[in-house]
């Protein structure tokens, strides 16, 4: 017998990145499975995330409310749970469902009248990267392990963010279950690369923790290495853009150039290979996105990245490395073509066996029947 719609609501702060995108994939799955979905997030963003979002509102039944939301903890947490609770109070929810810190922090202390919610809070992998003796740990532990009473299920992206909370909430009773980010069919298809891309690509956040500096170390180390200067095309943008662009002039690499975000399948065009030199990562997107793509890859063994690459993870290497990964992407650039996307290919049949929206979105939809189960 099928089961009756729910009314879902989703709270998150920043539209962007990899829970960004998880978010919209799952809303909209969820839509158009006949599921009432609302979207609560902060008010700031980029053109392309209000162009994300401008897209999928029409599909929110419970609507688009943009608040603002202050990045670190502050008197502003309290004007915006204020805001974000009388949103939800009006939504009349089944589901509050809080990504992030932040979207988990307004989630669960939200509230909803009389009204039976189920709430679900999925960390994405943020606090799970600070260590458990320093400051911003122990805080997020104490925090964590009381908001634990007010959440029904907590859903975790990977088998790495599950151990690290389990050790973080410690006795605090919980129900928890993995569900993996997915891709949609299309992204499954091979993605080829232009006549003059760049040997080397970078994708993502320019940050300390996505390990651009040492990418930028590995390329000098290169150059004495390869009978070329290794070219390399970072693209995106972040706090540290600057301190990497000083870094390319200090080391003298005259191959590496910078561009704005852009689509991850318009970028993968543009490199031989993919680099990802994360030091931390909970289920990056990136890596599925270009495994699914059959783009040649040198990660690091961090967080939920050799859950994505399952068989294949002894490919991967040690972060902060820029010795190894000199060494990494050498070794892959010297490979044939043939060889280089026959081993490509093989990841790209394991990712696409793993990871799809619809496994996501029916697996939260579990831990939601789950939750209201609890409740």
């Amino acid at each position: 017998m099928a089961q009756a719609p729910l009314r879902i609501v989703h709270v998150f702060r920043a539209p962007m990145g990899g829970l960004f995108r998880h978010v919209l994939d799952l809303s909209e799955a969820q839509a158009r499975t006949g599921h009432a979905v609302g979207i609560i997030c902060d008010s700031g963003g980029s053109p392309r995330a209000d162009e994300a979002l401008g897209r999928l509102s029409p599909l929110l039944a419970l609507g688009l409310h943009r608040v603002a939301m202050p990045r670190e903890p502050g008197p502003g947490d309290a004007v915006a749970l204020a805001r974000v609770g009388r949103i939800v109070l009006r939504a009349r929810p089944d589901i509050v469902h809080g990504h992030g810190a932040k979207g988990g922090f307004y989630g669960r202390l939200a509230p909803a009248g009389w009204r039976r919610v189920g709430r679900i809070y999925t960390p994405h992998g943020g606090s799970a990267h600070y260590g458990p003796d320093s400051l911003a740990g122990r805080a997020y532990t104490l925090i964590e392990r009381a908001l634990a009473q007010r959440t029904s299920v907590f859903t975790f992206e990977s088998e790495f963010v599950a151990e690290r909370f389990e050790a973080m909430l410690g006795d605090a009773p919980h129900a928890a279950t993995v569900v993996r980010n997915g891709l949609a069919e299309f992204e499954f298809e091979p993605v080829g690369e232009d006549p003059d891309a760049a040997d080397v690509l970078f994708l993502g956040e320019f940050r300390r923790l996505k390990g651009v500096d040492t990418l930028l170390d590995a390329l000098s180390l290169l150059r004495a290495r390869l009978p070329w200067e290794p070219s390399a095309l970072l693209v995106g943008a972040g706090p540290d853009e600057a301190s990497y662009r000083a870094q390319v002039q200090r080391l003298e690499l005259r191959a590496v150039s910078f561009r704005p975000p852009m689509p991850a399948r318009q970028a993968f065009r543009l490199g031989r290979l993919m680099a990802v030199p994360s030091r931390a990562e909970s289920l990056p997107y990136v890596v599925i996105e270009a495994a699914a793509a059959h783009r040649p890859l040198v990660a690091t063994r961090v967080g939920g990245v050799p859950e994505i690459l399952g068989p294949h993870r002894d490919r991967l290497i040690a972060p902060d490395d820029p010795g190894a990964l000199a060494a990494a992407i050498e070794a892959m650039l010297l490979k044939s073509d043939d060889e280089r996307m026959a081993e490509a290919a093989a990841l790209a049949r394991h990712v696409e066996q793993s990871f799809s929206i619809e496994a996501m979105a029916t697996g939260v939809e579990a831990a939601y029947r789950k939750a209201l189960a609890r409740v």
